[in-house]
């Protein structure tokens, strides 16, 4: 009755996904399928009874919008995004990301020199390009944005066209990567080639452009990690020095990682309290599920209901989902509601039972 096929393609990942709407037994079902393109696929259903139109339309179309925000098209190409209404934000640029690492995994990067150490800061991802004239901000999604105008005005002044990649906090954009430099991309360069081409171009005299403090040694990374933690910084990131820059997350794992020392997750706000105050919720599969509430501090400004926010918090219970020690961190205009999930959250670890004598 009613059917699409999507596509999503970038670097290995070739995927396709099909949703219909299905008369049922004097009703209708959503049914879908996924997979790799040119491999069987997967197939379920998102109503395990048959529903009225209007609610499997309702369904349908939840669903559509959910692949259509990750980046899939309908376009058999794959281009994330294209023939969307978001197709004319694509930059064609996605940035590389950082696989996680627990606690016991950290001291192994500490010793090992094919890796050197930098801050995980918590702000938002944003690259910058400069191509003659033009210049713009990327987000995670790749998709372009604004840039603060601080930021813009010392852009301008690095000479030739640039992409760079950093975190922006506030006014201030602190720059760990290049990957086209004097016009030339250079993402096949090893990093520490990138790094040191990066060095030559921020100058010092900048004032809201900040390059990223790099630890090269065993030492320095231990000394980096100690006041990272004493500062009660996010965390830290160990980088491979020979790698090139690859977009996504590695399928591998280990050349470019982060272990983050409180955990962040995004939630969608549910309902404004009083006394500065939000009620968090997240999706577990299609049910909404709360999640706790955060106090908005007054530097901020206070969220509405369906805003996607950012929260740092020590870890959620598993039996009601709530977070603890909650603390806001600010709006997130790229994160989307379908990406707040449960499977973000960092639960207590059980305690053992004590073994009676």
């Amino acid at each position: 009755m009613e059917e699409i096929t999507l596509y999503y393609r970038e670097g290995s990942s070739d995927k396709v996904y099909q949703a219909s709407i299905t008369p049922k037994e004097g009703g209708y079902v959503v049914l879908f399928a996924y997979g790799r393109r040119g491999s069987t696929l997967q197939t379920g259903t998102k109503t395990q009874a048959p529903v009225t139109l209007e609610k499997a339309r309702a369904i349908y179309d939840k669903l559509l919008n959910e692949k259509l925000g990750k980046g899939y098209t309908p376009g058999e190409a794959g281009t994330p995004y294209q023939h969307t209404d978001k197709a004319n934000q694509v930059s064609g640029i996605n940035c590389q990301l950082l696989n996680p690492i627990e606690d016991g995994d950290v001291q192994r990067f500490i010793n090992d020199p094919a890796f050197c150490a930098q801050e995980k800061f918590d702000g938002r991802r944003v690259l910058v390009r400069k191509e003659g004239p033009v210049l713009e901000g990327i987000n995670r999604k790749g998709l372009i944005t604004g840039l603060p105008s601080s930021v813009a005005k010392e852009v301008r002044d690095i000479p030739g066209d640039v992409v760079i990649d950093g975190e922006c906090i506030g006014d201030v954009l602190f720059v760990f990567d290049l990957l086209l430099l004097h016009g030339t991309d250079i993402r096949t360069r090893a990093y520490r080639d990138r790094l040191f081409a990066l060095n030559q171009i921020v100058s010092r005299d900048f004032g809201f452009i900040k390059l990223v403090d790099t630890a090269l040694n065993t030492a320095q990374k231990a000394a980096l990690l100690d006041r990272l933690r004493r500062e009660k910084r996010e965390g830290i990131v160990f980088k491979r020095l020979s790698t090139a820059y690859v977009a996504g997350l590695s399928a591998t794992g280990g050349d470019n990682v982060k272990n983050k020392f409180y955990a962040t997750a995004s939630f969608i706000v549910d309902k404004v309290n009083g006394k500065r105050s939000v009620s968090l919720m997240l999706f577990d599969g299609h049910k909404i599920v709360a999640a706790g509430n955060v106090t908005i501090p007054p530097n901020h400004k206070i969220p509405v209901v369906g805003d996607v926010v950012e929260v740092r918090y020590l870890y959620a219970f598993r039996e009601s989902g709530c977070i603890f020690q909650p603390v806001y961190l600010g709006k997130r205009d790229d994160i989307t509601a379908v990406e707040c999930t449960v499977g973000q959250l960092k639960y207590k670890e059980a305690q053992e039972e004590p073994v009676a004598a």
